[in-house]
């Protein structure tokens, strides 16, 4: 029989007038994998962190084990046998793995033998399948390996209760094969897991019951067994969603970017990029598939002319821009869609029509005798925000109103609409919501089908395996190897994302 572990009724939370939970009802049990399942911006962080005590409740209750509780810290939740796993890490760089876990203990003795500390939190791990170096300091630690440290922290502190912020969104397909290994164990001791995520297969392969939240509001709970990934998206948005794929091109021998042997230092001084080499044709989307930090976002700024090549070469339709000027290989057709798009991509005080023009207001079709025409300018913005669909209070409104997702098709609009030669797009759904989503795959699909060359850079393997014709796979600075969707799995090319698996390698170039 199924034990009501946790309930939250009625929960209200506004910031600033604006509802982010309204009247939310949540109910959980014991020993279950609970999914948290939503758009952004349905509410799904914001009543975990009322649970967690980082907010406190407009109105509603929470019962714990059928006593009404309230929180005023995390440090109260945690004595409940609450945790949180938030989805940027807190920990400790310059610290090692157990100090970060006892970091914070009330019951830590004043003298602290560090070697039964080591051992006792490395039999934890162990415990949970968890592995990971306890005498180990954080900054030498992979991403997957850091989240571990932080759910040790939560176990450590003997969380009956423990919750999870997205918690795949930055691991390699083996590392979230481990976690959700490790989730299953927990969950079979007794512990109750909820996991906060967008992401249907996972919620599909681990979930054992769902909870949908949309504009705020608890929509709808089932079992996993009784849904399906169609409905639950159309739950999710309140509308159908169909499935984007794309057509795979017959591959052109016309390369619109070719890098060879590029060499490149990152921020701190140190070689991000390692004789990487690469080639997009005319009209494919060629996918970039590998763990963050190693050298995806040197890669982007060496093609936008931000970073200086030491060594190699980049040409652009056939001429050589190595190490040219921002400004020349704008000019040369090549459309930059950067990972952050509210710094790097947009001016957020800028209104629409000064986004949009951001790039062209030197041309002679923007001025007229020196000065902006800003009834054309105008006109041209109206259109483009009907043609893409863009959700804004007015083309004189600043960009920092708008959601990510219309954000985000803004920058598109103005990349595409000078009809560029490569597109480059880092990243370009992440922190997207399935409806904003489904539309930036149909602004790439479409550009493609207009001869356009994508360099897709994501950490989504289903949707480089969903839209991209080649995928490349980079490690440590690298290319290790180029294949074909259908020809790879997703457990070989993540093996090559971990810089092994080169057996899987179909294509060279």
């Amino acid at each position: 029989m199924n034990e009501l572990i946790l309930e939250m009724r009625e929960i209200t939370k506004s910031f600033f007038g604006v509802l982010a939970n309204d009247h939310v009802n949540l109910m959980v049990n014991r020993g279950e994998i609970h999914a948290l399942l939503g758009e952004n911006g349905a509410g799904k962080t914001t009543l975990m962190n009322i649970l967690t005590g980082l907010y406190k409740p407009d109105s509603g209750e929470i019962v714990i084990k059928g006593k009404k509780v309230t929180f005023a810290s995390p440090r109260d939740a945690i004595k409940c046998g609450i945790g949180m796993v938030h989805q940027n890490f807190r920990l400790v760089d310059s610290l090692t793995v157990s100090e970060n876990v006892i970091l914070g203990l009330n019951d830590i003795p004043r003298f602290l033998n560090i070697e039964e500390i080591h051992e006792a939190i490395g039999d934890f791990s162990k415990k949970y399948g968890l592995n990971v170096d306890p005498k180990a300091e954080i900054w030498q630690l992979s991403v997957g390996e850091r989240q571990r440290v932080e759910i040790l922290k939560m176990l450590y502190r003997n969380v009956g209760i423990l919750i999870l912020d997205e918690p795949t969104a930055v691991l390699t397909p083996q590392e979230v094969v481990d976690l959700f290994s490790s989730l299953r164990n927990m969950a079979q001791e007794g512990k109750t897991v909820i996991i906060i995520t967008h992401k249907l297969n996972e919620v599909m392969e681990i979930a054992d019951r769902i909870t949908v939240l949309r504009g705020g509001k608890s929509v709808a709970t089932m079992l996993k067994k009784d849904t399906t990934r169609q409905e639950l998206a159309r739950i999710m948005v309140g509308r159908e969603i169909p499935e984007v794929s794309s057509r795979r091109c017959v591959m052109s021998e016309e390369k619109v970017l070719e890098l060879k042997d590029i060499k490149a230092l990152n921020d701190r001084g140190m070689e991000a990029l390692s004789g990487l080499s690469v080639c997009v044709r005319k009209g494919e989307i060629l996918g970039i598939a590998g763990v963050a930090g190693n050298g995806q976002k040197e890669l982007v700024e060496v093609i936008a002319g931000l970073r200086p090549v030491l060594a190699g070469s980049m040409k652009i339709n056939g001429k050589n821009l190595t190490n040219s000027k921002p400004g020349d290989i704008i000019n040369a057709g090549v459309a930059i869609v950067p990972e952050d798009r509210t710094s790097m991509g947009l001016a957020q005080n800028f209104n629409v029509i000064e986004n949009l023009i951001v790039k062209t207001y030197r041309g002679s079709e923007n001025s007229r005798r020196g000065f902006l025409s800003w009834k054309h300018l105008r006109e041209n913005a109206e259109k483009i925000v009907r043609d893409f669909d863009i959700k804004t209070a007015g083309v004189f409104s600043p960009v920092k109103l708008m959601s990510g997702g219309n954000q985000q098709k803004l920058l598109f609009a103005r990349e595409t609409s000078k009809k560029p030669s490569l597109l480059v797009a880092a990243y370009p759904c992440r922190g997207l919501d399935l409806g904003a989503t489904h539309a930036v795959h149909q602004i790439l699909l479409s550009q493609k089908e207009q001869g356009t060359g994508i360099l897709l850079i994501s950490e989504d393997l289903d949707e480089l395996l969903n839209l991209s014709d080649r995928i490349a796979v980079i490690y440590e600075g690298k290319i290790t190897g180029v294949v074909v969707p259908g020809k790879a799995t997703i457990e070989q090319i993540g093996l090559m994302m971990c810089g092994g698996g080169k057996e899987c390698i179909f294509q060279t170039n």
